[in-house]
């Protein structure tokens, strides 16, 4: 019984101190209106938009139809967060046509389409390398000093609250700016060391390169797991929607993501005297109580693993190109990392005289234990919010256009 005990206060020690309010894009649309029409301030706006949670992915059309609707920049920042937080979802029914699936026979054909495609296309890409923007949204840290570790091109932005501290909403803590490579079409790992202070900057790093639509096509083929789930509007264009499954067994889907605590304490305690029943250390009486010199130490260290994972592709139709490509990791409730999934959106870029569908826009949605398996009785978690934009693409090793 006292285990039990002890595992439900854990429990409960992790749920949030406010509880959000589920809304459709829809609701969010006449929230944002009537607020408008109320002259609301931003930040007013801005406090109210941190208290819901949506249940469709708000999409980047819908966010520019809503740009009137936000007065300032406190409850823009909240509408990227809205939309970073909904990107995995299923969109509005709107952006659902009701056209029946395709048959079985269809479905395969499309399937063996995108499988020549990846393999004869876009694998087949020269090395690229392009200028990654990233931009972080994180809860439970305040916004990010310079002497954080971490340098970006803009301006932190510090966020009120309107019913716990500002730590706890996600708001944006920086951007980033980095130079990234691939080749026949993966993200390679970067050639220069990261000596930013991961773990103890209360941030965390996602080390591994982006999932590769090619690899990832070749797994959940492999696994025999790729089915039909429903067509979608994508950038104005219909898509077919495959979902798919990878067991650990078949899976090479790996983890990086640092960093984590491990505290130690060190030193020695010496005890003299003797101490009466009843009596504290060191009390009168008890005898000289503990002397010594005790120290603790923490070692941060990455969280590594190869994980099952399942996700979906959104494929056009009359091409079999991946318009876009969802993956979520498998994770177990005991890991330090709780999600890691990812949203990477392709579109035609011109490299090079040729036009290549490639990477153009990232989403990832992240939730850690920050004090990994350092926890003194309970643990609180992380969410990190990424968002990042592909540009200038170039052949590698190529000068750059002025």
């Amino acid at each position: 019984m006292k285990r039990l005990g002890w595992m439900l206060l854990l429990l409960a020690t992790a749920v949030p101190a406010w509880s959000a309010k589920k809304i459709t894009v829809g609701e969010l649309t006449d929230t944002l209106k009537s607020m408008q029409q109320e002259k609301k301030s931003d930040a007013d706006v801005s406090a109210a938009l941190k208290q819901i949670q949506l249940t469709e992915q708000l999409t980047r059309n819908v966010m520019n139809s809503l740009s009137d609707c936000v007065p300032g920049p406190l409850s823009t920042e909240q509408l990227y967060v809205l939309e970073a937080r909904s990107a995995l979802l299923p969109p509005p029914s709107a952006d659902i046509p009701a056209t029946p699936a395709p048959e079985a026979v269809a479905q395969k054909a499309l399937l063996d389409k995108t499988s020549e495609y990846l393999t004869k296309i876009y694998e087949q890409m020269p090395a690229l390398s392009a200028t990654k923007t990233t931009l972080r949204f994180q809860d439970n840290v305040e916004t990010v000093a310079a002497s954080s570790g971490m340098h970006g091109s803009a301006t932190d932005v510090s966020v009120g609250s309107a019913i716990v501290t500002a730590s706890k909403f996600i708001h944006y803590i920086n951007a980033t700016e980095s130079m990234v490579t691939s080749e026949h079409g993966a993200e390679k790992m970067p050639s220069a060391k990261d000596k930013t202070p991961w773990g103890a900057n209360k941030m965390i790093a996602l080390q591994e390169p982006d999932p590769s639509a090619g690899e990832v096509f070749q797994e959940a083929q492999g696994a025999g797991t790729i089915k039909w789930l429903r067509w979608e509007t994508v950038n104005g264009k219909t898509a077919a929607v495959f979902s798919f499954e990878v067991a650990k067994k078949k899976s090479h889907f790996n983890m990086n993501v640092c960093c984590f605590p491990d505290v130690d304490q060190t030193g020695t305690v010496h005890f003299s005297g003797m101490q009466r029943v009843g009596q504290s250390v060191g009390a009168a009486g008890s005898g000289s109580g503990p002397t010594g010199n005790l120290q603790t130490n923490t070692d941060w260290h990455n969280y590594k693993a190869t994980v099952p994972y399942h996700g979906e592709f959104f494929i056009d139709p009359d091409t079999g190109i991946v318009l876009r490509m969802i993956t979520e990791a498998e994770l177990k409730p005991t890991d330090v990392v709780h999600q890691q999934d990812t949203r990477i959106d392709y579109g035609p870029v011109t490299v090079g005289g040729k036009t290549m569908m490639l990477p153009v826009k990232l989403f990832v949605v992240s939730e850690v234990v920050p004090n990994g398996d350092s926890s003194a009785g309970s643990y609180s978690t992380r969410c990190t919010l990424f968002t990042a934009e592909y540009k200038n693409y170039q052949i590698a090793g190529a000068t750059a256009q002025k």
